[in-house]
């Protein structure tokens, strides 16, 4: 494909979630050209509903994202579908991407907005319920199941796994945190047990549905609970839901391939609270940074990015037409 009559925009955002969207449409809204480039797999995306953002409470994330693709592009932003293969910094400061099929896209700024995955741990069953009968937001599906018997398999991020099991108890008076070899200390597991959370330490070997066969499980619970745990020990857990605290990798390749430095604290892509890197024009918002980040956050992350985007080209264009006006613009006559 011929690109040499692309245009240059004034921002490129790769990733069309929450954050890359809400900033679109702050730039587009602000009449900068831009183009969001989406690869259409967004982190929420398995999962029903959404929660916790006013007024959009219990919306499906595939409408969610609909309705703000079609925001975006109502005021002038444009959206194409593919994935950054590659991306460089040219020395005048603008930015080359190449897509997935050989387009070759330029700016004069970048929103890396690419999300992260939730990487599991290694358990049969569990990915095939994931955003079902596995969360691991209890602010995202915890009152969904409210009152119920809940599970929380611990994983490498232990302190977060023992967290999660505290917070769930909140939610219900029956919750088992099957430890699964997390390092959790005496004191934090004499808390836990104070607080009502019941602890196994056998490993778990698989998450099953349900059967109904038998007359209950190892833990007391009847077969009316749909999801079962199996342990190594031969003893299993029947609950309702199950949560569980993947590790998250957060999608920076673009980030690192442009040179982007790291929070030696945390190793996440570092960036001021605006949102921007340590590099010139070089931005980042959402989960790609922020792991944590529910929808709402990414959101306001996306608009706070953007905001200060639209700052530094204004101040770009400024200076590029006291420039061109020659050494004696802005002078008294």
């Amino acid at each position: 494909m011929d690109t040499t009559t692309d245009p240059m925009w004034d921002t490129i955002i790769v990733g069309g979630g929450a954050a890359g969207l809400t900033a679109g449409v702050v730039l587009a809204r602000a009449q900068f050209t831009t183009l969001v480039v989406d690869g259409g797999e967004p982190r929420n995306g398995p999962a029903e509903h959404m929660h916790g953002y006013l007024t959009r409470d219990g919306m499906a994330p595939k409408e969610f994202l609909a309705t703000g693709q079609d925001e975006f592009i109502r005021y002038g932003g444009s959206l194409v579908r593919g994935s950054v293969s590659d991306a460089r910094r040219a020395q005048d400061g603008t930015f080359e991407l190449r897509l997935d099929d050989d387009r070759v896209l330029w700016a004069r700024s970048v929103l890396v907005a690419t999300g992260l995955t939730d990487e599991l741990p290694d358990i049969p069953g569990l990915a095939e319920r994931w955003a079902s009968e596995v969360h691991h937001c209890p602010h995202c599906h915890g009152y969904e199941v409210r009152g119920r018997a809940i599970a929380v398999i611990g994983g490498a991020m232990a302190a977060v796994s023992a967290h999660l099991a505290a917070l769930m108890r909140r939610y219900s008076s029956s919750v088992t945190f099957c430890v699964n070899g997390a390092e959790v200390g005496a004191a934090e597991r004499r808390r836990l047990t104070a607080y009502g959370v019941r602890l196994v330490d056998a490993r778990v070997t698989r998450v099953a549905t349900n059967d109904g066969t038998g007359d209950g499980t190892s833990d007391g619970t009847t077969f009316d609970d749909p999801v079962v745990i199996e342990l190594d020990d031969g003893g299993t857990v029947a609950c309702e839901a199950v949560f569980v605290a993947p590790r998250p990798v957060p999608h920076d390749a673009i980030l690192t391939a442009l040179g982007a430095g790291r929070d030696p604290a945390g190793g996440l892509v570092a960036v001021d609270p605006h949102g921007a890197t340590d590099v010139p024009g070089l931005w980042a918002a959402g989960n790609v940074v922020n792991p944590r980040a529910q929808v709402v956050t990414a959101a306001g992350a996306g608009s706070v990015a953007a905001i200060n985007m639209t700052a530094w080209l204004l101040d770009r264009e400024l200076s590029a037409a006291a420039q061109a006006d020659g050494p004696d613009a802005g002078s008294a006559i």
